[in-house]
């Protein structure tokens, strides 16, 4: 995971709907470190931290759900390198997925990306949706409801994490 205060030095001299939007397109980052900077740092009301945050996550979903196809297809056919890293790219995430997509159909894309932990999240998700061939349009959608339930779970840990350490100094 990253250390927290790398972002505040980072991005600290900008707006923080602007920076929680960046750090939200970031991958690993997204929602699990943009909230609570958003909500620490930046004092943004938890509803628009995670919010700003799914709209900067939501960018790279874009890009790629509709590029993953075209450009993996093209580096596959030129590159050994580039053929080794999706094959391992595609088994790693095929088999952190299948069992779930398997029982749960497009619920299980929304519910892998809304677990906030390394590993899943819009990233992740949409190299799933390539993989099992779930429409462009769908996969946007799922993957779209799965970081606002990642964002909120994040915002409401966030939050209660600063009303139990308020309460314990006020002891």
């Amino acid at each position: 995971m990253f250390d927290i205060s790398f972002f505040f030095e980072l991005f600290g001299r900008l707006p923080g709907p602007l920076a929680t939007m960046i750090i939200g397109t970031l991958p690993l980052a997204e929602s699990r470190v943009a909230v609570p900077v958003a909500i620490t740092y930046y004092q943004i009301h938890p509803v628009l931290a995670v919010l700003y945050s799914a709209i900067g996550d939501l960018i790279p979903t874009l890009i790629l759900i509709n590029i993953l196809g075209p450009v993996s297809g093209f580096l596959i056919k030129r590159s050994k390198l580039a053929e080794r890293f999706f094959h391992w790219l595609f088994e790693h995430t095929r088999h952190k997925f299948v069992g779930k997509y398997e029982k749960y159909g497009l619920l299980a894309l929304a519910l892998f990306v809304a677990i906030p932990i390394p590993g899943s999240g819009s990233w992740s998700g949409s190299v799933a949706s390539f993989i099992f061939g779930i429409s462009k349009r769908k996969a946007f959608l799922f993957v779209a409801l799965g970081v606002l339930i990642a964002g909120s779970i994040i915002a409401l840990v966030t939050t209660g994490i600063i009303e139990f350490l308020n309460f314990a100094y006020h002891i």
